[in-house]
């Protein structure tokens, strides 16, 4: 069974369909002459007994009004109980056929089969007054009507599994052609060649082509943000890395660009750190690029997480008050703390970059916002805010609030950032409770 299934899958779907649509045919075929083959000899012979029962009662009518009536497939003979023999005369080519009937019957009718050689002979007796009329049908009759039931039951069979084939076949070219239609796709895809996809089904087939459409969507997208990052990277490292190179050969040949030694290597100092953060920025990106949600229930204590931010953002701006009085006590989010830590530190350093004097951290169930008395973002900025490498006015490398972004989806969160009157504010929140709950186990 498994060579055969070995065998099949070999095949392409349309040599498929040939092979197992002439077994179909075949065991069909089969069926049709092994099963039926009885059933029809039984209709033929119900048949055959209405007939016969017909034209015997036209020749009883007959024989009552004086009239002579005569079947050419049916040989009827009245026998009289009174002589014990035929009134006519038997024909010649009947008369092996009367001799083995008994047509004396205690019923009113009595039919059989006389089988005679390679023929099947059906008779009937009837009573009629003392007498009895004998019905013989001839066995042409009979071996014609069977040969054309069987005809008709072949031709129709025949019909109705041409139709079906045909029917199949055109099914299954409507399967095979979309098929092919996104096989080639897919290899123009994989060639990195330009191709559509117009395939117009409601069906599973239709599914996949717009899944793969999407898909290639999708992907022309991140290549190009891959490409935007790679050239915005190139170009925020190139400016750090040349300045420091630049002023350590001016340094090694003993000119001081900034005019003191002590000066000069301050403004390599700075560079380096700025590089410093910038590749942190890179690498904390990439990491929670792959982060999972290994995570059960809501067992992280965000007013901890909170208070640990703003003591490692709060030396950033001493002139910027950050005020965290409305943050209730008993919230638990969902996630690794390093990850939330992350995220409530780059939330402070951004708001801290466009504060003009205060900072306001709300906390509740579900909900953390942070909110700036800065200016307001115009509506382009509102719509890029977490795209990687989307900086704003006073933005350092673009990845922060992408960084946001990614733990919120990882963890089942969503953030927004909104404009309000006087300032603005980004909120995390949280549509529905997780379905586990583990705080009633935190001490």
């Amino acid at each position: 069974m498994k060579r055969i299934r070995i065998w099949i899958n070999s095949f392409t779907l349309i040599q498929q369909y040939i092979v197992v649509t002439f077994l179909a045919l075949f065991l069909f075929i089969v069926f049709i002459f092994q099963s039926l083959n009885s059933n029809i000899d039984d209709f033929t012979n119900q048949q055959m007994y209405s007939y016969l029962h017909a034209s015997q009662e036209q020749y009883i009518d007959a024989i009552g009004t004086g009239i002579q009536y005569e079947d050419s497939n049916v040989y009827q003979y009245l026998y009289s109980t009174r002589t014990n023999d035929y009134v006519q005369e038997v024909k010649e080519e009947v008369k092996y056929v009367f001799d083995a009937i008994n047509p004396v019957i205690e019923g009113e009718r009595e039919d059989g089969v006389l089988n005679i050689g390679d023929k099947s002979i059906a008779y009937s007796v009837k009573k009629f007054g003392k007498n009895f009329v004998v019905s013989i049908l001839r066995d042409e009759y009979r071996s014609g009507f069977k040969s054309a039931l069987v005809s008709a039951v072949a031709n129709t069979s025949i019909i109705a599994v041409s139709v079906v084939f045909v029917l199949l076949m055109i099914w299954v070219y409507s399967l095979i052609r979309p098929l092919d239609l996104i096989r080639n796709y897919i290899q123009k895809i994989r060639n990195n060649e330009n191709d559509t996809l117009n395939i117009k089904r409601n069906d599973e087939i239709g599914e996949v082509a717009e899944a793969l459409v999407t898909m290639n969507e999708e992907l022309k997208k991140q290549q190009r943000i891959r490409e935007e990052m790679i050239q915005n990277i190139s170009h925020d490292l190139k400016t750090p890395i040349a300045t420091i190179k630049s002023y350590s050969e001016s340094i090694k040949d003993g000119i001081y660009p900034y005019g003191t030694l002590e000066k000069s290597v301050d403004v390599i100092s700075e560079h380096a750190d700025r590089l410093e953060k910038k590749v942190y920025s890179l690498i904390t990106y990439n990491k929670f690029g792959y982060l999972e949600d290994n995570s059960e229930g809501d067992n992280l204590y965000m007013p901890d997480v909170i208070a640990k931010a703003i003591v490692s953002c709060q030396v950033l701006r001493n002139d910027v008050e950050i005020i965290a009085d409305d943050i209730k006590d008993d919230v638990y989010f969902h996630g690794e703390e390093e990850a939330w830590r992350t995220v409530v530190e780059n939330l402070l350093d951004n708001a801290l970059r466009y504060a003009k004097s205060k900072i306001v951290i709300t906390l509740f169930d579900d909900v953390l916002e942070v909110y700036n008395d800065g200016e307001l973002m115009d509506q382009d900025r509102i719509e890029k805010l977490f795209k990687p490498y989307q900086k704003g006015t006073k933005g350092n490398f673009g990845l922060g609030l992408s960084i946001i972004k990614k733990v919120c989806d990882t963890y089942g969160y969503n953030v927004v950032g909104e404009n309000k009157n006087d300032g603005v504010v980004f909120r995390i929140y949280r549509n529905k409770p997780s379905k586990s709950d583990s705080r009633k186990n935190i001490v």
